[in-house]
């Protein structure tokens, strides 16, 4: 297989990863307190951090920042996947997909950093799209009240957001191995849930093979093997081109839905689906652009023949990078990341859900 192609497929198994996470939380969820999915799902990812960690032994030793960073980081992740598991235990795996999708267009909202002066008038359409298919997506059959599980993923995109920005702000300009970090924030969550967790750990007990099975593969799969690969890939190829696929997260979680949790969507709510894909391309789409005319006038000239660095325009719910402040923009795009290349780090990439 060619290698453009092999990257091409990685990057679309982590998608259909991420994708089909929602439902083995739903899976997991469904046998076990979520406190103690939480905190089993943390704890087996920091054990194999710990582990590749220990393995990569021309590192060399953890730095200030690095911890500095991962414990508030830690801390705002925990949150995350709180209400969002919370809210997928209660609505389909489908509509949880669709809707923590909102990430990429409110994250804009909250995050600055290289961007001049407010959004576009078309921004604002895009996240009006997307609102009116949040409502299309939990009218379910008919419209009604909004239920939980949907109005926590709505406020776990929030929540999403808020982390991404606060990565871009913090890791700005500092030097830090995504590795690293993630290990920090996989060992703050195991430490914040352990304890809310204690009195129902004697249920893994009883879990089964099953319960174990779904454990395992949200904390390997969907969290440590997915950011990997996801590293690895956007390493050969371009920003754009794996935001693109990437960017087909919430297709999959809605045919992961229907195909295995027998999701059903009416022609209302698949409305919904298709709205809410295209305004959060559209979104992604005008925001990008406006970061790039906004670091062209910021930046009026440059020898012939130097690249600009690549800036992602919108931080993927999964993976951020924050770039150094003298990075101009160039063509990210939905949702994006960007490739640590040098020896040097002078960029933080991590994970925004374990």
């Amino acid at each position: 297989m060619p290698d453009a192609r092999r990257t091409d497929a990685v990057l679309l198994l982590v998608a259909l990863v991420w994708g089909s996470s929602y439902l083995s939380a739903q899976t997991a969820t469904a046998v076990l307190p979520v406190l103690v999915v939480l905190f089993a799902r943390y704890a087996l990812s920091a054990v194999a951090c710990l582990g590749l960690v220990a393995a990569d032994r021309k590192s060399g030793p953890w730095t200030r920042d690095e911890i500095r960073l991962g414990l508030p980081l830690g801390v705002t992740q925990a949150a995350v996947l709180v209400v969002e598991t919370y809210g997928v235990a209660h609505t389909s795996a489908a509509n949880a997909g669709l809707i923590i999708s909102l990430t990429i267009v409110i994250t804009p909202l909250l995050d600055r950093t290289g961007r001049g002066g407010g959004l576009p008038p078309a921004f604002y359409a895009a996240a009006g799209v997307c609102l009116l298919a949040v409502g299309l997506l939990m009218s379910g059959n008919g419209f009604h009240a909004p239920r939980l599980g949907d109005l926590l993923m709505l406020a776990a995109a929030v929540i999403r957001a808020g982390h991404v920005a606060l990565v871009g702000r913090l890791a700005v300009g500092r030097a830090v191995r995504p590795l690293r970090l993630t290990t920090v924030q996989t060992l703050v969550g195991t430490g914040l849930f352990l304890v809310p967790a204690s009195g129902d750990l004697p249920s893994l007990v009883h879990v089964g093979a099953a319960g174990w099975a779904q454990l395992v593969y949200l904390a390997l799969f969907c969290s440590v093997f997915a950011f990997l690969a996801q590293t690895w890939a956007v390493q050969r190829t371009s920003a754009s081109r794996a935001s693109l696929l990437l960017g087909t997260e919430p297709v999959w979680a809605a045919a992961v839905g229907i195909a295995l949790a027998g999701d059903h969507f009416t022609p209302l709510t698949g409305l919904g689906a298709a709205l809410l894909v295209a305004g959060t391309y559209w979104g992604q789409a005008t925001e990008r652009a406006h970061r790039a005319r906004s670091a062209s006038a910021a930046t009026p000239w440059a020898p012939t023949g130097v690249r600009a660095a690549a800036r992602p325009a919108t931080p993927d719910p999964h993976l951020t990078t924050a770039p150094a402040p003298s990075a101009p923009a160039e063509d990210p795009a939905c949702p994006s990341t960007t490739p640590t290349t040098s020896s040097t780090t002078t960029t933080a990439t991590t994970p925004t859900s374990v």
